[in-house]
Protein backbone atom coordinates (compact mmCIF):
# COMPACT_ATOMS: atom_id res chain seq x y z
CA UNK A 1 0.00 0.00 0.00
CA UNK A 2 1.47 3.34 -1.05
CA UNK A 3 0.06 6.86 -1.38
CA UNK A 4 1.60 8.96 -4.16
CA UNK A 5 0.30 12.24 -5.59
CA UNK A 6 -2.96 11.79 -3.65
CA UNK A 7 -3.44 8.39 -5.27
CA UNK A 8 -3.57 5.19 -3.21
CA UNK A 9 -1.81 2.23 -4.83
CA UNK A 10 -2.65 -1.21 -3.43
CA UNK A 11 -0.11 -3.46 -5.09
CA UNK A 12 -0.63 -6.66 -3.09
CA UNK A 13 -3.32 -8.74 -4.86
CA UNK A 14 -4.76 -10.16 -1.60
CA UNK A 15 -6.08 -6.87 -0.22
CA UNK A 16 -9.79 -6.08 -0.05
CA UNK A 17 -11.05 -2.48 -0.03
CA UNK A 18 -14.16 -1.33 1.82
CA UNK A 19 -15.79 1.81 3.22
CA UNK A 20 -16.05 2.81 6.88
CA UNK A 21 -17.60 6.22 7.33
CA UNK A 22 -15.52 8.49 5.10
CA UNK A 23 -12.49 6.20 5.12
CA UNK A 24 -11.21 3.57 2.72
CA UNK A 25 -10.25 0.46 4.70
CA UNK A 26 -7.66 -2.04 3.45
CA UNK A 27 -8.13 -5.58 4.78
CA UNK A 28 -6.24 -8.86 4.55
CA UNK A 29 -8.24 -12.02 5.25
CA UNK A 30 -10.84 -10.02 7.16
CA UNK A 31 -8.35 -8.10 9.29
CA UNK A 32 -7.89 -4.35 8.86
CA UNK A 33 -4.31 -3.43 8.00
CA UNK A 34 -4.74 0.21 7.03
CA UNK A 35 -7.14 3.08 6.36
CA UNK A 36 -7.08 6.50 4.76
CA UNK A 37 -9.62 9.36 4.67
CA UNK A 38 -11.34 9.57 1.29
CA UNK A 39 -11.10 13.36 1.24
CA UNK A 40 -7.30 13.03 0.96
CA UNK A 41 -7.52 11.00 -2.25
CA UNK A 42 -7.95 11.74 -5.95
CA UNK A 43 -7.64 8.14 -7.06
CA UNK A 44 -7.26 4.51 -5.98
CA UNK A 45 -5.48 1.87 -8.05
CA UNK A 46 -5.75 -1.74 -6.89
CA UNK A 47 -4.02 -4.81 -8.33
CA UNK A 48 -5.55 -8.29 -8.17
CA UNK A 49 -8.98 -9.83 -8.09
CA UNK A 50 -10.04 -9.54 -4.43
CA UNK A 51 -11.96 -6.37 -5.21
CA UNK A 52 -13.78 -3.57 -3.42
CA UNK A 53 -17.14 -3.19 -1.71
CA UNK A 54 -20.12 -1.66 -3.56
CA UNK A 55 -20.30 0.99 -0.84
CA UNK A 56 -16.74 2.09 -1.54
CA UNK A 57 -17.33 2.11 -5.30
CA UNK A 58 -20.39 4.30 -4.80
CA UNK A 59 -18.54 6.69 -2.51
CA UNK A 60 -15.68 6.99 -4.98
CA UNK A 61 -18.07 7.81 -7.82
CA UNK A 62 -19.92 10.36 -5.67
CA UNK A 63 -16.71 12.08 -4.58
CA UNK A 64 -15.03 12.03 -8.02
CA UNK A 65 -12.34 9.59 -6.87
CA UNK A 66 -11.24 7.38 -9.76
CA UNK A 67 -11.13 3.73 -8.64
CA UNK A 68 -9.14 1.60 -11.09
CA UNK A 69 -8.91 -2.18 -11.10
CA UNK A 70 -5.84 -3.88 -12.56
CA UNK A 71 -4.90 -7.54 -12.86
CA UNK A 72 -2.09 -8.79 -10.62
CA UNK A 73 0.23 -8.44 -13.64
CA UNK A 74 -0.78 -4.82 -14.23
CA UNK A 75 -3.30 -5.19 -17.08
CA UNK A 76 -6.08 -2.60 -16.95
CA UNK A 77 -9.48 -4.14 -16.19
CA UNK A 78 -11.93 -1.34 -15.39
CA UNK A 79 -12.30 2.09 -13.83
CA UNK A 80 -15.04 3.69 -11.79
CA UNK A 81 -15.02 7.47 -11.76
CA UNK A 82 -17.30 10.41 -11.14
CA UNK A 83 -18.98 12.51 -13.78
CA UNK A 84 -15.94 14.56 -14.82
CA UNK A 85 -12.65 13.93 -13.05
CA UNK A 86 -10.06 11.87 -14.88
CA UNK A 87 -12.38 11.32 -17.79
CA UNK A 88 -14.11 13.73 -20.19
CA UNK A 89 -12.24 16.94 -19.31
CA UNK A 90 -8.81 15.35 -19.37
CA UNK A 91 -9.42 13.47 -22.61
CA UNK A 92 -10.85 16.49 -24.42
CA UNK A 93 -7.71 18.47 -23.56
CA UNK A 94 -5.58 15.50 -24.61
CA UNK A 95 -7.28 15.49 -28.02
CA UNK A 96 -6.80 19.26 -28.40
CA UNK A 97 -3.08 18.97 -27.67
CA UNK A 98 -2.70 16.03 -30.04
CA UNK A 99 -4.20 18.13 -32.85
CA UNK A 100 -1.80 21.02 -32.12
CA UNK A 101 1.76 20.18 -33.23
CA UNK A 102 3.30 23.01 -31.24
CA UNK A 103 1.72 21.87 -27.97
CA UNK A 104 2.44 18.22 -28.80
CA UNK A 105 6.10 19.06 -29.41
CA UNK A 106 6.46 20.64 -25.99
CA UNK A 107 5.41 17.41 -24.27
CA UNK A 108 7.25 15.18 -26.74
CA UNK A 109 10.48 17.09 -26.01
CA UNK A 110 10.31 15.91 -22.42
CA UNK A 111 9.59 12.30 -23.37
CA UNK A 112 12.66 12.31 -25.63
CA UNK A 113 14.83 14.19 -23.14
CA UNK A 114 14.06 11.48 -20.58
CA UNK A 115 14.77 8.72 -23.10
CA UNK A 116 18.15 10.06 -24.18
CA UNK A 117 19.17 10.96 -20.62
CA UNK A 118 18.42 7.43 -19.42
CA UNK A 119 20.23 5.89 -22.41
CA UNK A 120 23.27 7.98 -21.54
CA UNK A 121 22.99 6.90 -17.89
CA UNK A 122 23.03 3.21 -18.86
CA UNK A 123 26.33 3.74 -20.70
CA UNK A 124 27.79 5.82 -17.87
CA UNK A 125 26.78 3.17 -15.33
CA UNK A 126 28.64 0.51 -17.32
CA UNK A 127 31.78 2.67 -17.42
CA UNK A 128 31.58 3.14 -13.66
CA UNK A 129 30.82 -0.48 -12.73
CA UNK A 130 32.95 -2.34 -15.29
CA UNK A 131 35.84 -0.05 -16.30
CA UNK A 132 38.15 -2.98 -17.16
CA UNK A 133 35.55 -5.08 -18.97
CA UNK A 134 34.11 -2.55 -21.39
CA UNK A 135 35.66 -0.23 -23.96
CA UNK A 136 35.40 2.81 -21.71
CA UNK A 137 36.65 5.27 -24.34
CA UNK A 138 34.05 4.07 -26.84
CA UNK A 139 31.25 4.39 -24.29
CA UNK A 140 32.44 7.84 -23.21
CA UNK A 141 32.36 8.98 -26.84
CA UNK A 142 28.80 7.70 -27.26
CA UNK A 143 27.78 9.28 -23.96
CA UNK A 144 29.15 12.65 -25.09
CA UNK A 145 27.12 12.43 -28.29
CA UNK A 146 23.98 11.70 -26.26
CA UNK A 147 24.68 14.74 -24.06
CA UNK A 148 24.64 16.90 -27.18
CA UNK A 149 21.45 15.18 -28.34
CA UNK A 150 19.74 16.15 -25.09
CA UNK A 151 20.62 19.79 -25.72
CA UNK A 152 19.34 19.59 -29.29
CA UNK A 153 16.07 17.99 -28.20
CA UNK A 154 15.39 20.92 -25.87
CA UNK A 155 15.35 23.39 -28.79
CA UNK A 156 13.78 21.21 -31.51
CA UNK A 157 11.29 23.35 -33.41
CA UNK A 158 8.84 20.62 -34.40
CA UNK A 159 8.03 16.92 -34.17
CA UNK A 160 9.91 16.05 -37.36
CA UNK A 161 13.12 17.58 -36.01
CA UNK A 162 12.58 15.89 -32.66
CA UNK A 163 12.10 12.48 -34.27
CA UNK A 164 15.33 12.95 -36.21
CA UNK A 165 17.25 13.71 -33.02
CA UNK A 166 15.70 10.74 -31.25
CA UNK A 167 16.44 8.38 -34.12
CA UNK A 168 20.08 9.42 -34.33
CA UNK A 169 20.52 9.18 -30.56
CA UNK A 170 18.96 5.69 -30.53
CA UNK A 171 21.32 4.58 -33.31
CA UNK A 172 24.37 5.79 -31.36
CA UNK A 173 23.14 4.17 -28.13
CA UNK A 174 22.49 0.82 -29.80
CA UNK A 175 25.87 0.95 -31.55
CA UNK A 176 27.42 0.58 -28.07
CA UNK A 177 24.94 -1.90 -26.64
CA UNK A 178 26.98 -5.02 -27.42
CA UNK A 179 29.68 -3.67 -25.08
CA UNK A 180 27.25 -4.06 -22.20
CA UNK A 181 26.81 -7.81 -22.73
CA UNK A 182 29.47 -9.30 -20.47
CA UNK A 183 28.49 -12.97 -20.32
CA UNK A 184 27.42 -15.67 -22.82
CA UNK A 185 28.82 -13.54 -25.66
CA UNK A 186 28.90 -16.43 -28.11
CA UNK A 187 25.11 -16.83 -27.96
CA UNK A 188 23.97 -13.37 -26.87
CA UNK A 189 25.29 -10.65 -29.15
CA UNK A 190 23.84 -7.43 -30.50
CA UNK A 191 24.64 -6.21 -34.00
CA UNK A 192 21.76 -3.75 -34.20
CA UNK A 193 18.07 -3.50 -33.49
CA UNK A 194 15.80 -5.75 -35.56
CA UNK A 195 12.16 -6.71 -35.10
CA UNK A 196 9.09 -8.05 -36.87
CA UNK A 197 10.56 -10.60 -36.53
CA UNK A 198 13.58 -10.39 -34.20
CA UNK A 199 16.53 -12.28 -35.66
CA UNK A 200 18.65 -13.03 -32.58
CA UNK A 201 18.27 -13.88 -28.90
CA UNK A 202 18.89 -10.35 -27.61
CA UNK A 203 16.41 -8.68 -29.96
CA UNK A 204 13.81 -11.32 -29.11
CA UNK A 205 14.15 -10.49 -25.42
CA UNK A 206 14.11 -6.74 -26.06
CA UNK A 207 10.95 -6.96 -28.19
CA UNK A 208 9.19 -9.02 -25.52
CA UNK A 209 10.21 -6.59 -22.78
CA UNK A 210 9.06 -3.58 -24.81
CA UNK A 211 5.68 -5.25 -25.32
CA UNK A 212 5.29 -5.79 -21.57
CA UNK A 213 6.37 -2.22 -20.88
CA UNK A 214 3.94 -0.80 -23.45
CA UNK A 215 1.13 -2.71 -21.76
CA UNK A 216 2.12 -1.30 -18.38
CA UNK A 217 2.12 2.24 -19.76
CA UNK A 218 -1.25 1.78 -21.46
CA UNK A 219 -2.73 0.49 -18.19
CA UNK A 220 -1.25 3.42 -16.27
CA UNK A 221 -2.75 5.91 -18.71
CA UNK A 222 -6.14 4.19 -18.59
CA UNK A 223 -6.07 4.29 -14.79
CA UNK A 224 -5.51 8.05 -14.82
CA UNK A 225 -8.20 8.68 -17.43
CA UNK A 226 -6.24 9.18 -20.66
CA UNK A 227 -7.01 7.66 -24.03
CA UNK A 228 -3.84 5.56 -24.60
CA UNK A 229 -4.45 5.52 -28.38
CA UNK A 230 -4.01 9.29 -28.89
CA UNK A 231 -0.40 10.37 -28.60
CA UNK A 232 1.74 13.47 -28.97
CA UNK A 233 5.00 12.12 -30.43
CA UNK A 234 3.54 8.95 -31.99
CA UNK A 235 0.65 10.03 -34.19
CA UNK A 236 -2.70 8.32 -34.64
CA UNK A 237 -2.73 4.93 -36.28
CA UNK A 238 -5.60 2.42 -35.96
CA UNK A 239 -4.85 -0.11 -33.24
CA UNK A 240 -1.66 1.60 -32.01
CA UNK A 241 -1.44 2.70 -28.37
CA UNK A 242 0.35 5.90 -29.37
CA UNK A 243 0.34 7.69 -26.00
CA UNK A 244 1.59 4.52 -24.26
CA UNK A 245 4.46 4.40 -26.75
CA UNK A 246 5.16 8.06 -25.98
CA UNK A 247 5.27 7.44 -22.25
CA UNK A 248 7.41 4.30 -22.45
CA UNK A 249 10.21 6.10 -24.30
CA UNK A 250 11.59 7.24 -20.95
CA UNK A 251 11.74 3.66 -19.64
CA UNK A 252 13.17 1.74 -22.61
CA UNK A 253 16.85 1.92 -21.66
CA UNK A 254 16.66 2.15 -17.90
CA UNK A 255 13.94 -0.42 -17.23
CA UNK A 256 13.69 -2.70 -20.29
CA UNK A 257 17.23 -2.79 -21.72
CA UNK A 258 18.93 -3.09 -18.33
CA UNK A 259 16.52 -5.89 -17.43
CA UNK A 260 17.54 -7.83 -20.55
CA UNK A 261 21.22 -7.28 -19.74
CA UNK A 262 20.65 -8.57 -16.21
CA UNK A 263 19.05 -11.78 -17.48
CA UNK A 264 22.03 -12.39 -19.78
CA UNK A 265 24.88 -11.26 -17.55
CA UNK A 266 23.57 -13.12 -14.49
CA UNK A 267 22.87 -16.21 -16.62
CA UNK A 268 19.23 -16.30 -15.56
CA UNK A 269 18.39 -17.25 -19.14
CA UNK A 270 20.62 -19.17 -21.56
CA UNK A 271 20.52 -19.91 -25.26
CA UNK A 272 18.64 -23.19 -24.78
CA UNK A 273 15.48 -21.15 -24.24
CA UNK A 274 15.40 -19.91 -27.84
CA UNK A 275 14.46 -21.47 -31.16
CA UNK A 276 15.51 -20.19 -34.58
CA UNK A 277 12.93 -20.90 -37.28
CA UNK A 278 13.59 -21.53 -40.96
CA UNK A 279 12.58 -17.96 -41.75
CA UNK A 280 15.39 -16.68 -39.52
CA UNK A 281 13.02 -15.47 -36.80
CA UNK A 282 14.05 -16.29 -33.23
CA UNK A 283 11.35 -17.12 -30.68
CA UNK A 284 11.49 -17.61 -26.94
CA UNK A 285 10.30 -21.03 -25.82
CA UNK A 286 7.86 -21.68 -22.97
CA UNK A 287 10.33 -22.47 -20.17
CA UNK A 288 12.46 -19.44 -20.95
CA UNK A 289 9.34 -17.27 -21.12
CA UNK A 290 8.32 -18.46 -17.65
CA UNK A 291 11.75 -17.58 -16.23
CA UNK A 292 11.57 -14.25 -18.03
CA UNK A 293 8.13 -13.32 -16.65
CA UNK A 294 9.06 -14.40 -13.11
CA UNK A 295 12.13 -12.16 -13.21
CA UNK A 296 10.04 -9.32 -14.69
CA UNK A 297 7.56 -9.52 -11.81
CA UNK A 298 10.47 -9.42 -9.35
CA UNK A 299 11.93 -6.43 -11.18
CA UNK A 300 8.64 -4.54 -10.87
CA UNK A 301 8.71 -5.04 -7.09
CA UNK A 302 12.18 -3.55 -6.60
CA UNK A 303 12.14 -0.32 -4.59
CA UNK A 304 13.73 2.84 -5.98
CA UNK A 305 13.59 6.52 -5.08
CA UNK A 306 11.65 8.47 -7.66
CA UNK A 307 13.94 11.31 -8.84
CA UNK A 308 11.17 13.92 -9.07
CA UNK A 309 8.98 12.98 -6.10
CA UNK A 310 11.99 12.03 -3.95
CA UNK A 311 9.88 9.18 -2.52
CA UNK A 312 10.42 5.43 -2.52
CA UNK A 313 8.30 3.55 -5.05
CA UNK A 314 8.30 0.16 -6.74
CA UNK A 315 9.63 0.03 -10.30
CA UNK A 316 6.22 -1.24 -11.38
CA UNK A 317 4.60 1.92 -10.03
CA UNK A 318 6.80 4.32 -11.99
CA UNK A 319 4.62 4.39 -15.16
CA UNK A 320 1.59 5.18 -12.98
CA UNK A 321 3.43 8.04 -11.30
CA UNK A 322 4.49 9.45 -14.68
CA UNK A 323 0.96 9.12 -16.06
CA UNK A 324 -0.35 11.03 -13.05
CA UNK A 325 2.29 13.75 -13.52
CA UNK A 326 1.33 14.03 -17.19
CA UNK A 327 -2.33 14.41 -16.20
CA UNK A 328 -1.42 17.11 -13.71
CA UNK A 329 0.47 19.01 -16.38
CA UNK A 330 -2.39 18.79 -18.87
CA UNK A 331 -4.87 19.94 -16.21
CA UNK A 332 -2.62 22.93 -15.48
CA UNK A 333 -1.61 21.86 -11.96
CA UNK A 334 2.12 21.95 -12.76
CA UNK A 335 4.06 24.12 -15.24
CA UNK A 336 5.85 21.34 -17.13
CA UNK A 337 5.73 17.57 -17.44
CA UNK A 338 8.78 16.18 -15.55
CA UNK A 339 10.22 13.17 -17.42
CA UNK A 340 11.56 10.20 -15.48
CA UNK A 341 15.32 10.75 -15.39
CA UNK A 342 16.97 7.96 -13.44
CA UNK A 343 20.21 8.44 -11.50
Amino acid sequence: MKKLLNTLYVSNPNRYLSLDGQNVVISLEGNEIGRLPLHNLEGIVTFGYTGASPALMGACAKNNIALSFMSSHGRFLARISGEVRGNVTLRKEQYRISDDESRSSKIAQNFITGKIYNSKWVLERAIRDYPLRVDAEKLKSKSKFLSNSIKESRVAENLEKLRGIEGEAASVYFSAFDELILQQKEKFFFNGRNRRPPLDNVNTMMSFTYSLLAGMCASALEAVGFDPYVGFLHRDRPGRISLALDLMEEFRAVMADRFVLTLINKRIINDKGFLKKESGAVIMQDEARKLFLTAWQEKKQEIIKHPFLDEKVEWGMVPYVQAMLLARYIRGDIDEYPPFMWK
